[in-house]
Protein backbone atom coordinates (compact mmCIF):
# COMPACT_ATOMS: atom_id res chain seq x y z
CA UNK A 1 0.00 0.00 0.00
CA UNK A 2 2.95 2.65 0.96
CA UNK A 3 4.37 1.71 -2.40
CA UNK A 4 1.17 2.38 -4.02
CA UNK A 5 0.29 5.29 -2.33
CA UNK A 6 4.20 6.70 -3.28
CA UNK A 7 3.69 6.34 -7.36
CA UNK A 8 0.24 7.71 -6.85
CA UNK A 9 1.84 10.77 -5.51
CA UNK A 10 4.63 10.89 -7.34
CA UNK A 11 2.85 10.61 -10.80
CA UNK A 12 0.11 13.56 -9.78
CA UNK A 13 3.18 15.47 -9.10
CA UNK A 14 4.89 14.99 -12.54
CA UNK A 15 3.83 17.46 -15.08
CA UNK A 16 1.74 19.94 -12.36
CA UNK A 17 2.49 23.42 -12.21
CA UNK A 18 0.88 26.29 -10.56
CA UNK A 19 -0.51 26.90 -13.62
CA UNK A 20 -3.31 24.15 -13.33
CA UNK A 21 -3.63 24.88 -10.28
CA UNK A 22 -7.76 25.78 -9.38
CA UNK A 23 -9.18 27.06 -5.92
CA UNK A 24 -12.49 26.20 -6.75
CA UNK A 25 -14.82 23.06 -8.19
CA UNK A 26 -15.89 24.67 -11.05
CA UNK A 27 -13.43 24.55 -14.19
CA UNK A 28 -11.96 27.81 -15.48
CA UNK A 29 -13.68 29.36 -18.07
CA UNK A 30 -11.45 32.12 -18.68
CA UNK A 31 -10.02 32.38 -22.69
CA UNK A 32 -8.35 35.94 -22.12
CA UNK A 33 -4.58 37.01 -21.66
CA UNK A 34 -3.52 39.38 -18.85
CA UNK A 35 -3.18 42.12 -21.35
CA UNK A 36 -6.71 41.88 -22.97
CA UNK A 37 -8.11 41.74 -19.43
CA UNK A 38 -5.83 45.07 -18.88
CA UNK A 39 -7.40 46.58 -22.24
CA UNK A 40 -10.95 45.87 -21.50
CA UNK A 41 -10.34 48.01 -17.89
CA UNK A 42 -8.50 50.61 -19.04
CA UNK A 43 -11.35 50.89 -21.99
CA UNK A 44 -14.28 50.83 -19.54
CA UNK A 45 -12.77 53.40 -17.25
CA UNK A 46 -11.89 56.01 -20.07
CA UNK A 47 -15.51 55.62 -21.53
CA UNK A 48 -16.53 56.85 -18.05
CA UNK A 49 -17.88 53.57 -17.17
CA UNK A 50 -16.63 53.36 -14.18
CA UNK A 51 -17.73 55.89 -11.71
CA UNK A 52 -16.93 54.02 -8.80
CA UNK A 53 -13.84 54.15 -6.33
CA UNK A 54 -13.41 51.04 -5.75
CA UNK A 55 -9.81 49.52 -6.58
CA UNK A 56 -9.00 47.41 -9.53
CA UNK A 57 -8.32 43.79 -8.36
CA UNK A 58 -4.64 43.18 -8.09
CA UNK A 59 -4.76 40.20 -10.75
CA UNK A 60 -4.86 42.54 -13.41
CA UNK A 61 -1.65 43.67 -12.81
CA UNK A 62 -1.87 47.28 -13.82
CA UNK A 63 1.27 49.08 -13.99
CA UNK A 64 0.24 53.02 -13.85
CA UNK A 65 -3.38 54.44 -12.65
CA UNK A 66 -5.55 54.37 -15.55
CA UNK A 67 -7.01 58.49 -15.51
CA UNK A 68 -10.96 58.19 -14.99
CA UNK A 69 -13.20 60.98 -16.29
CA UNK A 70 -15.99 59.58 -14.42
CA UNK A 71 -14.98 60.18 -10.50
CA UNK A 72 -13.85 63.32 -9.08
CA UNK A 73 -10.29 64.38 -8.19
CA UNK A 74 -9.89 62.70 -4.22
CA UNK A 75 -7.08 62.22 -1.72
CA UNK A 76 -5.83 58.65 -1.15
CA UNK A 77 -8.41 57.56 2.00
CA UNK A 78 -6.71 54.19 1.98
CA UNK A 79 -3.84 52.70 2.56
CA UNK A 80 -1.70 51.30 -0.35
CA UNK A 81 -2.16 47.59 -0.49
CA UNK A 82 0.97 45.17 0.70
CA UNK A 83 -0.22 42.44 -2.46
CA UNK A 84 3.34 41.46 -3.50
CA UNK A 85 3.01 40.33 -6.96
CA UNK A 86 5.06 38.00 -9.58
CA UNK A 87 8.25 39.93 -10.58
CA UNK A 88 6.71 38.86 -14.49
CA UNK A 89 3.97 40.84 -14.24
CA UNK A 90 5.31 43.96 -13.32
CA UNK A 91 1.89 45.16 -11.40
CA UNK A 92 1.54 48.31 -9.16
CA UNK A 93 -0.05 47.04 -5.79
CA UNK A 94 -2.13 49.89 -5.56
CA UNK A 95 -4.89 50.15 -8.27
CA UNK A 96 -6.94 52.91 -7.80
CA UNK A 97 -7.99 55.07 -10.66
CA UNK A 98 -7.07 58.66 -10.88
CA UNK A 99 -10.11 60.60 -10.43
CA UNK A 100 -9.89 63.42 -13.04
CA UNK A 101 -13.63 64.11 -13.66
CA UNK A 102 -16.05 67.07 -12.44
CA UNK A 103 -16.64 67.89 -9.38
CA UNK A 104 -20.16 66.31 -7.62
CA UNK A 105 -22.45 67.90 -5.77
CA UNK A 106 -24.91 66.22 -3.28
CA UNK A 107 -27.94 68.28 -2.76
CA UNK A 108 -30.74 67.94 0.11
CA UNK A 109 -33.65 66.85 -2.02
CA UNK A 110 -37.12 67.95 -0.33
CA UNK A 111 -40.37 68.10 -1.23
CA UNK A 112 -40.59 72.39 -1.68
CA UNK A 113 -44.06 74.32 -1.21
CA UNK A 114 -46.78 73.75 -2.44
CA UNK A 115 -46.19 70.62 -3.23
CA UNK A 116 -45.60 69.24 0.43
CA UNK A 117 -48.00 66.67 -0.14
CA UNK A 118 -46.13 64.43 -2.96
CA UNK A 119 -42.65 63.09 -3.09
CA UNK A 120 -40.27 65.34 -5.14
CA UNK A 121 -39.91 64.12 -8.88
CA UNK A 122 -35.74 63.08 -9.41
CA UNK A 123 -34.04 66.06 -10.45
CA UNK A 124 -32.90 66.21 -14.11
CA UNK A 125 -29.40 64.90 -14.74
CA UNK A 126 -28.47 63.25 -11.26
CA UNK A 127 -26.80 60.01 -10.45
CA UNK A 128 -27.43 57.37 -7.93
CA UNK A 129 -23.96 57.01 -6.16
CA UNK A 130 -23.96 53.16 -6.14
CA UNK A 131 -21.17 53.25 -3.79
CA UNK A 132 -22.79 55.11 -1.16
CA UNK A 133 -25.61 52.35 -1.92
CA UNK A 134 -23.59 49.47 -1.60
CA UNK A 135 -21.99 50.97 2.14
CA UNK A 136 -25.20 50.80 3.19
CA UNK A 137 -27.58 48.01 1.43
CA UNK A 138 -24.40 45.30 0.68
CA UNK A 139 -25.61 42.24 2.75
CA UNK A 140 -22.53 40.29 2.75
CA UNK A 141 -21.12 42.71 4.85
CA UNK A 142 -24.03 42.20 7.64
CA UNK A 143 -26.50 45.19 6.23
CA UNK A 144 -30.25 45.11 7.14
CA UNK A 145 -32.62 45.62 4.39
CA UNK A 146 -34.68 47.57 6.61
CA UNK A 147 -31.91 50.05 7.21
CA UNK A 148 -30.97 50.67 3.87
CA UNK A 149 -34.55 51.53 2.61
CA UNK A 150 -34.63 53.96 5.24
CA UNK A 151 -31.46 55.55 4.03
CA UNK A 152 -32.68 55.36 0.52
CA UNK A 153 -36.12 57.01 2.42
CA UNK A 154 -34.20 60.22 2.99
CA UNK A 155 -31.67 60.55 0.62
CA UNK A 156 -34.41 60.73 -1.77
CA UNK A 157 -36.23 62.90 -0.14
CA UNK A 158 -39.36 60.57 0.45
CA UNK A 159 -38.63 60.86 4.43
CA UNK A 160 -41.88 63.11 6.30
CA UNK A 161 -38.77 64.34 8.67
CA UNK A 162 -40.06 62.87 11.96
CA UNK A 163 -37.73 60.34 12.72
CA UNK A 164 -35.71 59.73 16.06
CA UNK A 165 -32.78 61.70 16.50
CA UNK A 166 -29.37 60.11 14.38
CA UNK A 167 -27.28 63.11 13.94
CA UNK A 168 -25.91 64.01 11.43
CA UNK A 169 -26.77 62.23 8.02
CA UNK A 170 -24.98 64.25 5.55
CA UNK A 171 -23.34 60.84 4.44
CA UNK A 172 -27.08 59.49 3.36
CA UNK A 173 -26.81 61.79 0.30
CA UNK A 174 -26.52 59.26 -2.35
CA UNK A 175 -28.17 61.13 -5.31
CA UNK A 176 -25.14 63.79 -6.84
CA UNK A 177 -25.16 66.35 -9.99
CA UNK A 178 -22.17 66.72 -12.12
CA UNK A 179 -20.74 70.01 -12.25
CA UNK A 180 -20.64 71.23 -15.75
CA UNK A 181 -18.18 74.37 -14.67
CA UNK A 182 -15.95 71.74 -14.03
CA UNK A 183 -14.74 70.20 -16.92
CA UNK A 184 -13.13 66.63 -16.98
CA UNK A 185 -9.71 67.06 -16.98
CA UNK A 186 -6.98 65.06 -19.35
CA UNK A 187 -4.08 64.76 -18.10
CA UNK A 188 -3.10 64.69 -14.22
CA UNK A 189 -1.30 67.94 -14.36
CA UNK A 190 -4.61 69.24 -14.29
CA UNK A 191 -6.41 67.51 -11.50
CA UNK A 192 -7.59 69.66 -8.60
CA UNK A 193 -4.47 70.98 -6.13
CA UNK A 194 -5.08 67.75 -3.77
CA UNK A 195 -4.44 65.30 -6.48
CA UNK A 196 -4.62 61.21 -5.75
CA UNK A 197 -0.63 60.47 -4.71
CA UNK A 198 0.58 57.82 -7.27
CA UNK A 199 0.87 54.12 -5.96
CA UNK A 200 3.48 52.90 -3.90
CA UNK A 201 4.73 49.69 -5.46
CA UNK A 202 6.56 47.20 -3.66
CA UNK A 203 9.12 44.70 -4.67
CA UNK A 204 7.98 41.57 -6.56
CA UNK A 205 7.60 37.67 -5.12
CA UNK A 206 10.35 35.59 -6.12
CA UNK A 207 9.70 34.57 -9.76
CA UNK A 208 7.95 31.01 -9.90
CA UNK A 209 10.34 28.17 -11.45
CA UNK A 210 9.77 28.07 -14.95
CA UNK A 211 7.57 31.42 -15.62
CA UNK A 212 10.43 33.72 -16.15
CA UNK A 213 8.65 35.23 -19.11
CA UNK A 214 5.55 34.43 -18.66
CA UNK A 215 2.54 37.69 -18.51
CA UNK A 216 -0.23 35.34 -17.26
CA UNK A 217 1.21 33.77 -14.60
CA UNK A 218 -1.59 33.36 -12.01
CA UNK A 219 -4.45 33.07 -14.31
CA UNK A 220 -6.56 29.97 -15.12
CA UNK A 221 -6.75 29.59 -18.65
CA UNK A 222 -9.90 27.12 -19.90
CA UNK A 223 -8.73 23.35 -19.85
CA UNK A 224 -8.60 22.67 -23.43
CA UNK A 225 -8.73 25.88 -24.90
CA UNK A 226 -6.62 28.49 -26.53
CA UNK A 227 -5.96 31.85 -25.84
CA UNK A 228 -8.12 34.34 -27.82
CA UNK A 229 -7.08 36.50 -30.19
CA UNK A 230 -6.45 40.36 -29.43
CA UNK A 231 -9.67 41.37 -28.55
CA UNK A 232 -11.00 44.25 -31.21
CA UNK A 233 -12.41 47.28 -28.98
CA UNK A 234 -13.77 50.80 -30.70
CA UNK A 235 -12.93 54.07 -30.03
CA UNK A 236 -13.68 55.20 -26.44
CA UNK A 237 -16.96 57.07 -25.83
CA UNK A 238 -15.99 60.61 -23.91
CA UNK A 239 -17.47 61.26 -20.42
CA UNK A 240 -20.00 64.15 -20.51
CA UNK A 241 -22.12 65.59 -17.24
CA UNK A 242 -25.96 65.56 -17.93
CA UNK A 243 -26.21 69.40 -17.37
CA UNK A 244 -23.30 69.93 -20.02
CA UNK A 245 -25.29 68.27 -23.28
CA UNK A 246 -27.14 70.01 -25.79
CA UNK A 247 -29.95 67.86 -25.31
CA UNK A 248 -31.94 66.25 -22.16
CA UNK A 249 -30.93 62.47 -23.74
CA UNK A 250 -27.27 61.36 -23.87
CA UNK A 251 -26.89 59.50 -27.34
CA UNK A 252 -23.77 57.27 -26.08
CA UNK A 253 -26.81 55.72 -23.03
CA UNK A 254 -30.03 55.12 -24.64
CA UNK A 255 -32.70 55.09 -21.91
CA UNK A 256 -34.37 52.01 -23.62
CA UNK A 257 -36.06 49.22 -21.33
CA UNK A 258 -36.02 45.67 -22.57
CA UNK A 259 -38.21 43.25 -22.22
CA UNK A 260 -38.79 39.72 -23.29
CA UNK A 261 -42.15 37.93 -23.59
CA UNK A 262 -42.79 34.65 -25.10
CA UNK A 263 -46.58 33.59 -26.56
CA UNK A 264 -49.50 35.35 -25.75
CA UNK A 265 -49.47 38.62 -24.13
CA UNK A 266 -50.83 38.51 -20.49
CA UNK A 267 -51.22 40.50 -17.06
CA UNK A 268 -47.81 39.75 -16.24
CA UNK A 269 -46.44 42.24 -19.66
CA UNK A 270 -49.37 44.32 -18.92
CA UNK A 271 -48.69 45.25 -15.52
CA UNK A 272 -44.71 45.71 -16.52
CA UNK A 273 -45.82 48.16 -18.93
CA UNK A 274 -48.25 50.01 -16.92
CA UNK A 275 -46.09 50.25 -13.75
CA UNK A 276 -43.51 51.61 -16.67
CA UNK A 277 -46.22 54.36 -17.70
CA UNK A 278 -47.10 55.21 -13.90
CA UNK A 279 -43.54 55.60 -12.42
CA UNK A 280 -41.79 57.37 -15.33
CA UNK A 281 -41.41 60.86 -16.72
CA UNK A 282 -42.48 59.93 -20.17
CA UNK A 283 -44.09 63.21 -20.59
CA UNK A 284 -47.59 61.84 -22.03
CA UNK A 285 -49.27 64.37 -19.07
CA UNK A 286 -48.43 67.40 -21.51
CA UNK A 287 -49.87 68.40 -24.44
CA UNK A 288 -48.53 67.27 -27.67
CA UNK A 289 -48.13 71.22 -28.71
CA UNK A 290 -46.07 71.71 -25.38
CA UNK A 291 -42.39 72.39 -25.72
CA UNK A 292 -39.53 69.28 -25.18
CA UNK A 293 -39.30 68.21 -22.01
CA UNK A 294 -36.05 69.30 -20.06
CA UNK A 295 -35.95 65.52 -19.19
CA UNK A 296 -34.97 62.67 -20.96
CA UNK A 297 -38.19 60.47 -22.12
CA UNK A 298 -37.81 56.95 -21.74
CA UNK A 299 -38.57 54.20 -24.16
CA UNK A 300 -39.75 50.83 -23.24
CA UNK A 301 -39.62 47.96 -25.97
CA UNK A 302 -41.21 44.70 -25.67
CA UNK A 303 -39.61 41.90 -27.56
CA UNK A 304 -42.38 39.27 -28.66
CA UNK A 305 -41.37 35.80 -29.50
CA UNK A 306 -44.64 34.61 -30.72
CA UNK A 307 -43.80 31.05 -31.46
CA UNK A 308 -41.82 28.55 -29.24
CA UNK A 309 -38.33 29.11 -28.75
CA UNK A 310 -36.40 26.50 -31.62
CA UNK A 311 -39.26 27.39 -34.37
CA UNK A 312 -38.28 28.59 -37.40
CA UNK A 313 -39.09 32.09 -38.15
CA UNK A 314 -42.32 32.56 -40.11
CA UNK A 315 -42.18 34.97 -43.10
CA UNK A 316 -45.36 36.73 -42.22
CA UNK A 317 -44.34 36.99 -38.06
CA UNK A 318 -44.65 40.79 -38.13
CA UNK A 319 -47.99 40.49 -39.41
CA UNK A 320 -49.19 37.98 -36.99
CA UNK A 321 -47.51 39.57 -34.33
CA UNK A 322 -49.68 42.81 -34.44
CA UNK A 323 -53.02 40.66 -35.24
CA UNK A 324 -52.61 38.80 -32.04
CA UNK A 325 -51.95 42.28 -30.07
CA UNK A 326 -54.91 44.39 -31.56
CA UNK A 327 -56.97 41.09 -30.62
CA UNK A 328 -55.85 40.79 -27.37
CA UNK A 329 -57.17 42.75 -24.22
CA UNK A 330 -54.03 43.51 -21.98
CA UNK A 331 -52.24 44.41 -25.61
CA UNK A 332 -54.26 46.33 -27.93
CA UNK A 333 -54.55 49.51 -25.49
CA UNK A 334 -50.83 50.57 -25.72
CA UNK A 335 -51.38 50.43 -29.58
CA UNK A 336 -52.86 53.68 -29.08
CA UNK A 337 -51.16 56.44 -31.22
CA UNK A 338 -50.80 58.04 -27.64
CA UNK A 339 -48.00 55.47 -26.81
CA UNK A 340 -46.62 55.38 -29.97
CA UNK A 341 -43.11 57.93 -28.90
CA UNK A 342 -42.98 55.80 -25.42
CA UNK A 343 -43.97 51.70 -25.95
CA UNK A 344 -42.71 49.41 -28.97
CA UNK A 345 -43.75 46.44 -30.02
CA UNK A 346 -40.29 44.51 -31.40
CA UNK A 347 -40.16 41.28 -32.97
CA UNK A 348 -37.94 39.03 -32.03
CA UNK A 349 -35.80 36.80 -34.36
CA UNK A 350 -33.17 34.79 -32.94
CA UNK A 351 -31.06 34.83 -36.14
CA UNK A 352 -31.26 38.38 -36.73
CA UNK A 353 -30.51 38.96 -33.22
CA UNK A 354 -27.16 36.66 -33.28
CA UNK A 355 -26.30 37.83 -36.74
CA UNK A 356 -26.15 41.38 -35.05
CA UNK A 357 -23.42 40.55 -32.22
CA UNK A 358 -20.40 41.06 -34.07
CA UNK A 359 -18.20 39.47 -31.59
CA UNK A 360 -20.08 36.27 -32.46
CA UNK A 361 -21.92 36.34 -35.97
CA UNK A 362 -19.61 34.23 -37.74
CA UNK A 363 -19.58 31.41 -35.20
CA UNK A 364 -22.46 31.24 -33.89
CA UNK A 365 -23.77 28.87 -36.48
CA UNK A 366 -21.35 26.22 -35.64
CA UNK A 367 -23.40 25.67 -31.88
CA UNK A 368 -26.65 25.63 -33.42
CA UNK A 369 -26.97 22.17 -32.52
CA UNK A 370 -26.39 22.77 -28.93
CA UNK A 371 -27.43 26.30 -28.88
CA UNK A 372 -29.83 26.09 -26.27
CA UNK A 373 -27.45 25.41 -23.21
CA UNK A 374 -27.63 26.70 -19.40
CA UNK A 375 -25.15 25.91 -16.94
CA UNK A 376 -23.80 23.79 -18.80
CA UNK A 377 -26.34 21.50 -19.37
CA UNK A 378 -27.77 21.68 -22.78
CA UNK A 379 -30.96 20.64 -24.64
CA UNK A 380 -30.83 19.35 -28.19
CA UNK A 381 -32.85 20.45 -30.65
CA UNK A 382 -33.61 18.38 -34.07
CA UNK A 383 -33.62 20.16 -37.25
CA UNK A 384 -36.74 18.62 -38.30
CA UNK A 385 -39.13 15.68 -36.99
CA UNK A 386 -38.48 12.33 -37.36
CA UNK A 387 -41.45 10.55 -38.15
CA UNK A 388 -40.51 6.39 -36.47
CA UNK A 389 -42.69 3.87 -37.04
CA UNK A 390 -43.93 2.76 -33.93
CA UNK A 391 -43.73 -1.31 -33.11
CA UNK A 392 -45.88 -2.71 -30.41
CA UNK A 393 -43.72 -3.65 -27.39
CA UNK A 394 -43.79 -1.95 -23.73
CA UNK A 395 -40.03 -0.34 -25.05
CA UNK A 396 -41.28 1.24 -27.67
CA UNK A 397 -44.20 2.51 -26.28
CA UNK A 398 -41.78 3.83 -23.53
CA UNK A 399 -39.51 5.54 -26.53
CA UNK A 400 -42.45 6.93 -28.06
CA UNK A 401 -43.72 8.61 -25.10
CA UNK A 402 -40.57 10.14 -24.30
CA UNK A 403 -40.08 11.30 -28.00
CA UNK A 404 -43.62 12.80 -27.46
CA UNK A 405 -42.70 14.44 -24.55
CA UNK A 406 -39.95 16.03 -25.44
CA UNK A 407 -41.73 17.17 -28.40
CA UNK A 408 -44.05 18.66 -25.99
CA UNK A 409 -41.22 21.05 -24.99
CA UNK A 410 -40.03 22.18 -27.72
CA UNK A 411 -43.56 23.55 -28.55
CA UNK A 412 -44.47 25.48 -25.45
CA UNK A 413 -44.46 29.31 -25.89
CA UNK A 414 -44.49 30.49 -22.02
CA UNK A 415 -44.66 28.53 -18.86
CA UNK A 416 -48.92 27.50 -18.07
CA UNK A 417 -47.66 25.56 -14.78
CA UNK A 418 -44.24 23.64 -12.60
CA UNK A 419 -45.50 20.88 -15.21
CA UNK A 420 -45.51 22.96 -18.35
CA UNK A 421 -42.18 24.52 -17.95
CA UNK A 422 -40.82 26.83 -21.10
CA UNK A 423 -37.25 25.84 -20.40
CA UNK A 424 -35.82 26.84 -23.55
CA UNK A 425 -37.84 30.14 -24.20
CA UNK A 426 -35.94 30.68 -20.34
CA UNK A 427 -32.52 30.31 -21.73
CA UNK A 428 -33.46 32.30 -24.96
CA UNK A 429 -34.71 34.69 -22.37
CA UNK A 430 -30.87 34.70 -20.27
CA UNK A 431 -29.29 34.93 -23.74
CA UNK A 432 -31.84 37.87 -24.93
CA UNK A 433 -30.66 40.10 -22.48
CA UNK A 434 -27.33 40.05 -22.94
CA UNK A 435 -27.68 40.48 -26.95
CA UNK A 436 -30.16 43.40 -26.24
CA UNK A 437 -28.28 45.62 -24.12
CA UNK A 438 -25.07 45.00 -26.20
CA UNK A 439 -26.63 45.69 -29.68
CA UNK A 440 -28.86 48.65 -28.11
CA UNK A 441 -28.04 49.44 -24.83
CA UNK A 442 -30.23 50.23 -21.65
CA UNK A 443 -31.59 47.93 -19.14
CA UNK A 444 -33.38 44.99 -19.62
CA UNK A 445 -35.90 43.82 -17.08
CA UNK A 446 -37.82 40.45 -16.55
CA UNK A 447 -41.52 40.03 -17.06
CA UNK A 448 -42.17 40.06 -13.15
CA UNK A 449 -40.19 43.23 -12.12
CA UNK A 450 -41.96 46.07 -11.46
CA UNK A 451 -40.51 49.42 -12.29
CA UNK A 452 -39.74 52.22 -9.98
CA UNK A 453 -39.44 56.05 -9.51
CA UNK A 454 -35.77 55.80 -8.75
CA UNK A 455 -34.51 54.89 -12.71
CA UNK A 456 -34.00 58.67 -13.04
CA UNK A 457 -31.35 58.26 -11.05
CA UNK A 458 -30.28 54.90 -11.93
CA UNK A 459 -29.62 56.19 -15.44
CA UNK A 460 -26.91 58.21 -14.80
CA UNK A 461 -25.11 55.35 -13.12
CA UNK A 462 -23.21 54.80 -16.47
CA UNK A 463 -21.43 51.52 -14.94
CA UNK A 464 -22.99 48.19 -16.01
CA UNK A 465 -25.09 46.58 -13.14
CA UNK A 466 -26.82 43.36 -12.13
CA UNK A 467 -29.44 42.26 -9.99
CA UNK A 468 -27.87 39.54 -7.27
CA UNK A 469 -29.85 37.14 -4.51
CA UNK A 470 -28.16 38.66 -1.88
CA UNK A 471 -27.34 35.44 0.49
CA UNK A 472 -25.72 34.16 -3.05
CA UNK A 473 -22.60 35.68 -4.29
CA UNK A 474 -24.13 35.56 -7.80
CA UNK A 475 -25.77 37.37 -10.52
CA UNK A 476 -29.74 36.62 -11.20
CA UNK A 477 -29.87 39.37 -14.09
CA UNK A 478 -33.38 39.46 -13.60
CA UNK A 479 -32.38 43.65 -13.76
CA UNK A 480 -29.27 43.74 -16.09
CA UNK A 481 -27.29 47.42 -17.15
CA UNK A 482 -25.40 47.35 -19.20
CA UNK A 483 -23.63 49.61 -22.10
CA UNK A 484 -24.09 49.80 -25.86
CA UNK A 485 -21.02 47.98 -27.24
CA UNK A 486 -18.73 47.98 -24.59
CA UNK A 487 -15.23 46.22 -23.82
CA UNK A 488 -17.46 44.34 -21.26
CA UNK A 489 -19.76 43.44 -23.84
CA UNK A 490 -17.60 41.95 -26.02
CA UNK A 491 -15.49 40.23 -23.62
CA UNK A 492 -18.87 38.36 -22.63
CA UNK A 493 -19.92 37.08 -25.84
CA UNK A 494 -16.74 35.81 -27.00
CA UNK A 495 -15.94 34.04 -23.39
CA UNK A 496 -19.34 32.48 -23.53
CA UNK A 497 -19.18 31.68 -27.17
CA UNK A 498 -16.14 29.42 -25.90
CA UNK A 499 -18.22 27.90 -23.15
CA UNK A 500 -20.92 26.91 -25.53
CA UNK A 501 -22.66 30.14 -25.98
CA UNK A 502 -23.60 29.70 -22.20
CA UNK A 503 -25.67 32.95 -20.93
CA UNK A 504 -26.95 31.48 -17.59
CA UNK A 505 -26.33 34.40 -14.54
CA UNK A 506 -24.74 31.23 -12.69
CA UNK A 507 -22.15 30.60 -15.26
CA UNK A 508 -21.80 35.00 -15.65
CA UNK A 509 -20.63 35.27 -12.55
CA UNK A 510 -18.19 32.57 -13.32
CA UNK A 511 -17.03 34.37 -16.48
CA UNK A 512 -16.31 37.84 -14.64
CA UNK A 513 -14.68 35.78 -11.66
CA UNK A 514 -12.40 33.90 -13.72
CA UNK A 515 -10.96 36.70 -15.43
CA UNK A 516 -11.44 39.34 -12.37
CA UNK A 517 -13.63 41.95 -14.03
CA UNK A 518 -16.37 41.54 -11.29
CA UNK A 519 -15.81 45.39 -10.88
CA UNK A 520 -17.10 46.13 -13.97
CA UNK A 521 -20.78 44.39 -13.76
CA UNK A 522 -21.60 45.76 -10.04
CA UNK A 523 -23.94 43.41 -7.96
CA UNK A 524 -26.69 45.09 -6.35
CA UNK A 525 -28.20 43.39 -3.86
CA UNK A 526 -32.01 42.67 -3.83
CA UNK A 527 -33.09 45.59 -0.87
CA UNK A 528 -33.07 47.86 -4.02
CA UNK A 529 -35.78 45.65 -6.43
CA UNK A 530 -37.70 42.87 -4.07
CA UNK A 531 -37.04 44.58 -0.17
CA UNK A 532 -39.17 41.22 1.38
CA UNK A 533 -36.61 38.56 -0.81
CA UNK A 534 -34.74 37.87 2.20
CA UNK A 535 -37.70 37.80 4.71
CA UNK A 536 -38.83 35.18 2.44
CA UNK A 537 -35.96 32.71 2.97
CA UNK A 538 -36.34 33.67 6.37
CA UNK A 539 -33.64 35.79 7.01
CA UNK A 540 -33.25 39.17 8.83
CA UNK A 541 -36.60 37.76 10.67
CA UNK A 542 -35.41 39.89 13.46
CA UNK A 543 -35.64 43.27 11.82
CA UNK A 544 -37.86 43.22 8.48
CA UNK A 545 -38.66 45.97 6.46
CA UNK A 546 -42.50 45.65 7.16
CA UNK A 547 -44.76 43.75 9.43
CA UNK A 548 -45.91 40.01 8.63
CA UNK A 549 -49.72 39.91 7.83
CA UNK A 550 -50.87 36.30 7.56
CA UNK A 551 -54.54 37.26 7.91
CA UNK A 552 -56.94 40.30 6.41
CA UNK A 553 -57.52 40.70 9.65
CA UNK A 554 -53.85 41.59 10.31
CA UNK A 555 -54.61 45.06 8.07
CA UNK A 556 -57.16 46.38 10.55
CA UNK A 557 -55.50 44.85 13.81
CA UNK A 558 -52.09 44.21 13.98
CA UNK A 559 -51.32 40.96 15.86
CA UNK A 560 -49.30 41.77 19.16
CA UNK A 561 -45.98 39.99 17.88
CA UNK A 562 -45.96 42.33 15.10
CA UNK A 563 -46.51 45.35 16.77
CA UNK A 564 -42.47 45.74 17.70
CA UNK A 565 -42.34 46.47 13.75
CA UNK A 566 -41.88 50.14 13.32
CA UNK A 567 -43.03 51.07 9.93
CA UNK A 568 -45.17 53.91 10.48
CA UNK A 569 -49.26 53.71 10.64
CA UNK A 570 -50.80 50.31 9.95
CA UNK A 571 -51.92 49.94 6.32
Amino acid sequence: MAVVLTVILVSRGFGRTEWDEETSDEPSTLVFRREDLQRIWNWEIASGHYPSSQSIPKEIGLQDPPLNPALPPKSRTTSPSRYSPHSAVVASADTDTLGVGPKRLYPDIQSTPPHVSYPPRPLPGSVTDLDIVMKYCDFSTGKYVRDCLEVLRVGAGLDNGQRTRRGSIDDWKYIYMEDANSTTSSTVAEVADDPVPPPISRPGAAKPKGRDNDPDAGLIRKHGAKWEPTLTLPATFTHQPATSLSEPCDPENPRVFHMFWTGPFTDKPYMALLAFLFTQNTGLHEPQDAPSPAVCRPQFWMWINPGPAAAVPNPNAMHDMFAQLKESPWASPFLHPRFKDVIRFRLWNTTEQLDGVPEIRDEWRELQKTLFNSGGHVISVPEEDEDDETEEGDENAHSTKEKKEKDDMLHRTGSKSSAEYDRLSVILSDMARFVLCHRFGGVYLDADTILLRDWEELWGWKGAFAYRWSRLPKYNTAVLRMNRGSALGSFLFRTALRNGLDFHPMTVSRYTKDAYLEGLLLRLPDALFDAAWLNTEEYQRDRPPQPYFTAFGDFFDTPRAEQRCPTGPRL
